[in-house]
């Protein structure tokens, strides 16, 4: 290959995984409402600091419950924010006591006898929380609807949600690449519970852009057909098995947040319409595995195969983890060599070079909204499969 052209095709690839402020994928994802903590990680009257797409934030909850995202750093001298304390709905450093607003304006500096409202600011960030996560918008305009992210199926009445979170060391666009890889789940994921869902054999697939992203199909023989509601940039809708037969199935959606380009949090949301016995089955279980990341038992994974004796979220994770981790921080994409099998993955990253182009010609990118009809997320149940 000419060294012009691998070059080209190097820098095309890298900017897939940058996300700093700036780049061409730091501005796309910008536009877009973002999970950035599980809504308990952080209580009223308090602050912690957090890292999302390069940028150092302090998240806090004003003494009444409602969350705020501000900048990381007192514009004074720089200090870390999330040190000082909260004051109501504001928050003050605690080097010189700068005090500043929600929406990141500077309201007082003791020490300088201010008479009115300083001119200087830090960032400031619109937020939501939904479904036990908090969301932020980090963009530079008006903050769009909050209506993408939202799922119908987590919004059943009478239903349960648990929210989860996980750390781990790789780039968020090869963690949203596994989610448009079917063919994985024959050979990651071929002990444990999704496991025992697919044939062995590699599935068949199709994928379609929506108004919202992708709907991908995966068809196996036996009639076993699995699609995914795909939302862009970085949400992935599916179903799974409850944790005993005729337990409802549980609705999963899986957001992947870049904190750099080397580092990714998977939120989770798990759904459940369940009552009695299958409910306590759902609470019970996501109460035992509180905490588990695969990403603290790395050397165990990588270097000696040890999965957990867990044949649901913890294994699947864990199975996923080693996958991904295994590509290293970043996916080495110059020296793959892909297939028929990876179609999916092309359309992602397709579909991306087309907005990341129309960033670069600063021309409109596609406007994403919700589905205006129910996703087609499916899991053909076993039961299914027999009367095929």
């Amino acid at each position: 290959m000419d060294s012009d052209v691998k070059q080209t095709r190097s820098e095309r690839f890298k900017l897939l995984s940058q996300t700093a402020r700036g780049t061409p994928m730091g501005t796309l994802l910008r536009k877009f409402w973002h999970p950035v903590a599980l809504a308990e990680e952080v209580a009223a009257g308090k602050a912690k600091p957090i890292r999302i797409m390069g940028e150092e934030l302090t998240l806090y909850r004003g003494t009444g419950g409602q969350p705020h995202l501000v900048g990381g750093r007192c514009a004074h001298r720089r200090s870390a924010l999330y040190t000082g304390w909260v004051e109501g709905e504001e928050i003050r450093c605690l080097y010189h006591g700068w005090k500043y607003s929600g929406n990141g304006d500077c309201v007082e500096r003791p020490a300088e006898k201010d008479s009115g409202m300083p001119r200087c600011k830090i960032a400031g960030y619109p937020v939501r929380e939904y479904c036990g996560l908090i969301f932020a918008y980090l963009g530079d305009g008006p903050e769009p609807e909050f209506d993408l992210p939202r799922k119908d199926a987590l919004e059943r009445p009478g239903a349960t949600v648990v929210a989860r979170g996980e750390k781990w060391p790789c780039n968020w666009f090869q963690m949203i690449e596994n989610s448009m890889d079917p063919t994985h789940v024959s050979f990651v994921h071929q002990k444990g519970a999704v496991g025992a869902l697919v044939t062995g054999a590699p599935p068949v697939i199709t994928d379609m852009e929506t108004e919202a992203g992708i709907e991908v199909t995966a068809t196996r023989p036996n009639n076993n057909i699995r699609k995914c509601d795909w939302t862009f940039p970085n949400n992935n809708h599916t179903e799974t098995p409850g944790f005993a037969k005729g337990d409802p199935w549980i609705e999963l959606s899986l957001w992947n947040v870049p904190h750099d380009d080397e580092s990714t949090t998977r939120y989770f949301v798990f759904s459940t319409v369940a009552s009695g016995e299958a409910l306590a089955r759902f609470q019970n279980y996501f109460q035992g595995i509180r905490g588990y990341n695969p990403a603290n038992h790395h050397d165990e994974l990588m270097l000696e195969g040890k999965y957990p004796d867990d044949q649901f979220f913890k294994l699947i994770n864990a199975q996923d983890y080693v996958a991904l981790v295994g590509q290293g921080a970043i996916a080495d994409r110059i020296n793959e060599t892909l297939g028929a099998s990876d179609r999916s993955v092309q359309t992602l990253r397709r579909i991306f070079w087309r907005e990341i182009e129309a960033i670069e010609a600063q021309r409109p990118t596609k406007a994403w909204h919700k589905l205006s009809h129910a996703p087609t997320t499916m899991q053909t149940r076993p039961e299914e499969m027999e009367k095929a």
